[in-house]
């Protein structure tokens, strides 16, 4: 049966009591609830009995006794853990409410080594606290809610009890009830306070027991964020290692097939325009050859156009021999006179690589189209935990990223593995790119 989780400590979800007070009442969640606030007297004792024996047992030894203090330290410990997973799965199980195991270090067969992470882990003195809290924290919960229950169900047995009483009197706080009809107005205020009070006594009781038990029981803050932060790292690491198998797809797509496809329709316009006669004196025949001609030289310029398409998206060279070779055949391309100079100790991982190779050729085509320059350098070299692409020119300058140029989406392609783009860019130049790519990607 599937529980809903408590609303005040999961905040959007519904109230799992119904405002109805008499579907509240018969609500499974209630009665697990109660069956929660019961049972924990239960659990609690023994799991007092394993942190008093925890907190005075195991270091008497240690002083004594080195080995065998350690041996209790770790038996010991892992009974608190024990006892911290019957406690989550308590609360999964009557209340819905989900706590996350605090993170603990894992056996590793030496037990000293051992002892000393665990005697420095925070999860698992919590876990400590949480044995001594539980025992007083469950006599209260366990004594009020017998008594919420129990005091409506006996009001409501006084007309059946009341010749049970002597001399048929039954003695209440302010009142005696002596009679049939008194007998039956203390069944109807049982009756009211059974609909009204036990219900919201013992949701207000799981509350405080869960709102305490989490801090203890499951991670802190610091815990859950490290933990958020490292899905956060894996889950864009598989969006940036996706998004650059995707690249190398469609450039693989566009050279082995339009790429093909456009070379082979080039070389049959070749031909075709081959065996047509020059200057027969026909004009259809000089149209259909001057409409061969254009054709052809469209696909030739659509074959460049597509090669370097796929350069912009993910050069073989790259991938073939690295980002000194594909730096250089792309400075020989630019219309701008282009020095690089590449001074890695090692080959990168390829998808810093490919955010390299597309930094610089974006940058060299911004400078070939906006910033008038006469000369452009290169610069891709180690530092102690990235690589540094910097591309220098001595153009106009005045390039702002926050004016919505391609400037915005580099910035945002290096930002896809933590690196870190700056452009200095003054009025009258000169200009000088920089990103910093951290070596390891997340």
């Amino acid at each position: 049966m599937a529980v809903q989780q408590l609303a005040p400590l999961d905040a959007g979800e519904p109230d799992p009591i119904p405002a109805n007070p008499l579907l509240a009442l018969v609500s499974p969640y209630t009665w697990l609830a109660t069956i929660h606030l019961l049972g924990g007297l239960f659990v609690a004792i023994p799991s007092f009995v394993v942190g008093v024996l925890f907190l005075s047992l195991w270091w008497p030894l240690l002083m004594a006794f080195v080995f065998p203090g350690v041996i209790a330290f770790v038996v010991l410990a892992g009974c608190i853990r024990v006892i911290g997973f019957v406690e989550r799965a308590r609360f999964r199980a009557t209340l819905g409410v989900q706590i996350l195991p605090p993170v603990m270090p894992t056996w590793d067969g030496h037990p000293l080594r051992y002892f000393g992470a665990m005697l420095r882990c925070g999860g698992l003195w919590r876990l400590v606290a949480y044995c001594w809290v539980q025992l007083p924290l469950s006599i209260l919960t366990f004594s009020l809610t017998l008594g919420f229950w129990s005091g409506p169900l006996a009001l409501m047995a006084t007309p059946v009890m009341l010749h049970w009483y002597p001399n048929h009197r039954a003695n209440f706080w302010f009142f005696a009830v002596t009679d049939q009809r008194s007998a039956w107005l203390v069944f109807a205020a049982g009756l009211v306070l059974l609909l009204l009070v036990p219900v919201q006594a013992v949701r207000a009781f799981c509350v405080i027991e869960a709102a305490i038990a989490r801090p203890l029981l499951g991670r802190n803050v610091a815990d859950e964020l490290r933990e958020r932060v490292g899905e956060l790292e894996t889950t864009r690491r598989r969006v940036v290692d996706s998004a650059e198998d995707e690249r190398k797809r469609i450039e693989r797509d566009l050279h082995d097939g339009a790429q093909q496809r456009l070379v082979a329709l080039a070389m049959a316009l070749g031909r075709a325009k081959a065996r047509m006669p020059d200057n027969t004196g026909d004009p259809e025949q000089q149209a259909v050859r001057d409409l061969i001609d254009e054709a052809h030289g469209e696909a030739k310029q659509a074959i460049t156009e597509l090669r370097d398409l796929t350069r912009g998206l993910h050069p073989p060279v790259l991938t073939d021999r690295g980002l000194d070779a594909a730096l250089s055949a792309l400075a020989a391309r630019s219309p701008v006179p282009t020095q690089v100079n590449v001074d890695l100790p090692e080959r990168p991982p390829p998808i810093l690589e490919a955010i390299a190779y597309f930094v610089v050729a974006e940058a060299l085509t911004n400078v070939a189209k906006h910033a008038e320059a006469s000369r452009i350098a290169v610069s891709v070299r180690n530092l102690s935990d990235a690589v540094r692409v910097t591309v220098t020119d001595d153009g106009v300058g005045g390039a702002d990223p926050r004016h919505g140029s391609g400037l915005t989406g580099l910035a945002d392609r290096v930002a896809g593995i933590d690196g870190r783009l700056t452009v200095d860019s003054p009025p009258g130049g000169p200009t000088v790119l920089c990103a910093d790519l951290p070596w390891r990607t997340p």
